[in-house]
């Protein structure tokens, strides 16, 4: 996955005004206490990220 991917990901879920505010602050243990933004910007792979924000949210199984 690209980042841009998971940002219309982010996007189409969250709207667009709200998806970088809630990737910028909420902290997920799922990524060893860090935000989505912390983790991309760590390296981690964007799908990785995508996925610890699907299972937080409580997103459908179509989603994934």
């Amino acid at each position: 996955m690209r980042h841009s991917e998971f940002w219309d990901l982010m996007d189409r879920h969250l709207g667009a005004g709200y998806a970088k505010v809630w990737a910028d602050t909420h902290v997920m243990g799922i990524l060893g206490g860090r935000t989505a933004v912390e983790a991309l910007d760590a390296g981690e792979d964007p799908k990785t990220v995508w996925r610890a924000v699907h299972a937080t949210r409580g997103l459908p199984a179509s989603e994934r």
